[in-house]
C-alpha cells in the first residue's frame, strides 16, 4: 500500500529527466478535452457570426486554463500515485460534465458550466496545496497558483447567483485575475520552478494535436455534405493541405528554448510569451477549421458569406500571426537566421490571408481555399529554402 501513497516531488530537474514524456494518464486526461474541443466547434459552426465567435472564446479561455493547470501541475509534481490518480480521475468527471453543459454554455446552460468550472479549480487547489506541504521550496509558487485558483473558483461561483449577461462580466473579471496573478508570480519564482523543457513542449504540442485533429474533423464534416465530383475533391484536399502546412509549421520549430532561456535567468517575459501564444493559436486552429467546414459545404462556385469568409480568413491571419511571435520567443545558433526570418515569413502571410478577408469577396468558396492553401504551403517552401541556406553558410 505504500507504494500506492506517495509525496508529490519535484520533476524539473533535467539532470534527473533528460528526456521526459507525457504519461498514460496525461494522454487518457487529454482525451476529455477532444471532446470538449468538438462541441465548442460544433458551437461555432452553429453560430458563423461575431457574437458567435465572441461565445466561442467565452467557452475556450476557462477550457484551456483547465487544461493548463493540471499540465503546469504534471510538469512540475507528477508523482503517479493513488491520490494523483483519483484527483485527476475527479478532473475527468469535471471536464466531461463541462463538456455536457458547452452546448448552450452561453445561455441555459451557463450555470452548470461555471459550477462545473469551479469544481475543477478547486481540484487544482487540493493538488497545489498538496504539492506546497511537502515540498517547501515551491511554496512560494503552490500558494500563488492555489490561491489565485481559489479566489477564481469564488468568483465563478458568484457569478452563478447572477442574471445573464453580467455572469459574463464575473467570468472575464476571474479569468484576469487568475492570469495576472500567476504571471506576476516574479523573477525568482519563475526561474527555480522553471518546467521541464522538454515535458511541457511536448505537452503543448499533444494539445495542438488536438485541435488539429478537429480542423481535420471539420474538412471531413464538410465534404461528406457535398456530392463527389472534381471540385468537392479539390477542395476538400486543400482544405487538409491547410491543416497539414499548420502542423509542419508549429512542429518543425517546437523546442523547449524558451524555457532553457528562463532557466538561465533570462527572458522570463519570452518564456511567459511561449506560453500564452498558444491560447489564440490553438483557438485560430479550431475556428480555421470551422470555417473550412463552411466553406466546403457552400456552393463551391459562388462566394463566401462574409461572416464566413472573415471567419476563416482572420482565424487563420491569428495561427500565422501567434506562430511568428511563438517564434521570436525562440533561440537558436543564430536567432537571425530562423526565428526572426520564420517570423517575418508568417507575419507577412497573415497580412496577405487579412487582405483577402478585406478584398475576395468576389472570390469562389474553391477559389478562396486553394489561395488560402497556396499561400500556407510557400510558408512551408520558404522554411526549407531558409534551413538550407543556413546549413550551408
Amino acid at each position: 500500500m505504500r507504494k500506492w501513497l506517495k509525496s508529490p516531488e519535484l520533476r524539473i530537474s533535467e539532470d534527473l529527466e533528460a528526456e521526459r514524456h507525457a504519461t498514460w494518464l496525461e494522454l487518457f486526461f487529454d482525451l476529455f478535452f477532444v471532446v470538449v474541443i468538438s462541441e465548442l466547434a460544433h458551437n461555432l459552426s452553429r453560430d458563423v457570426s461575431l457574437s458567435g465567435f465572441l461565445s466561442f472564446l467565452m467557452l475556450f479561455v476557462p477550457i484551456w486554463w483547465s487544461w493548463i493547470g493540471a499540465t503546469f501541475y504534471a510538469n512540475l509534481f507528477d508523482t503517479d500515485d493513488l491520490g494523483h490518480r483519483l484527483l485527476i480521475g475527479l478532473q475527468m468527471l469535471a471536464v466531461a460534465a463541462l463538456a455536457v453543459n458547452v452546448h448552450d454554455g452561453m445561455s441555459k446552460s451557463s450555470v452548470g458550466f461555471a459550477l462545473c468550472y469551479v469544481v475543477i479549480r478547486l481540484l487544482l487547489v487540493i493538488e497545489f496545496l498538496r504539492a506546497g506541504k511537502h515540498i517547501t521550496t515551491a511554496r512560494p509558487l503552490t500558494n500563488r497558483i492555489a490561491f489565485s485558483s481559489g479566489l477564481g473558483a469564488l468568483i465563478w461561483l458568484m457569478s452563478v447567483f447572477v442574471p445573464l449577461p453580467l455572469r459574463f462580466g464575473f467570468w472575464i473579471l476571474a479569468l484576469t485575475l487568475e492570469f495576472a496573478i500567476v504571471t506576476t508570480a516574479g523573477k525568482s519564482v519563475h526561474v527555480e520552478l522553471a518546467p521541464h523543457a522538454s515535458h511541457l513542449p511536448e505537452r503543448f504540442g499533444l494539445f495542438t494535436l488536438i485541435v488539429l485533429g478537429e480542423a481535420v474533423l471539420a474538412v471531413v464534416n464538410g465534404v461528406a455534405q457535398q456530392e463527389w465530383h472534381f471540385s468537392s475533391v479539390y477542395t476538400a484536399v486543400f482544405g487538409l493541405s491547410i491543416a497539414f502546412s499548420l502542423w509542419w509549421l508549429y512542429f518543425d520549430n517546437l523546442g523547449g528554448s524558451a524555457i532553457q532561456a528562463a532557466r538561465a535567468c533570462r527572458h522570463i517575459g519570452a518564456y511567459q510569451t511561449w506560453v500564452y501564444m498558444h491560447l489564440p493559436l490553438v483557438i485560430g486552429i479550431t475556428a480555421t477549421g470551422v470555417g473550412v467546414e463552411h466553406a466546403i459545404a457552400n456552393d463551391l462556385g459562388l462566394g463566401l458569406a462574409i461572416a464566413e469568409r472573415w471567419l476563416i480568413c482572420a482565424s487563420l491571419a491569428l495561427c500565422f500571426f501567434t506562430l511568428g511571435i511563438i517564434y521570436l520567443t525562440g533561440l537558436s545558433t543564430d536567432p537571425r537566421l530562423r526565428c526572426k526570418v520564420r517570423a517575418g515569413y508568417r507575419f507577412v502571410a497573415a497580412a496577405i490571408i487579412l487582405a483577402l478577408a478585406v478584398a475576395g469577396r468576389d472570390l469562389s468558396a474553391m477559389e478562396l481555399i486553394g489561395i488560402i492553401a497556396g499561400v500556407s504551403a510557400v510558408q512551408i517552401i520558404l522554411d526549407l529554402r531558409q534551413a538550407t541556406n543556413s546549413f550551408s553558410a
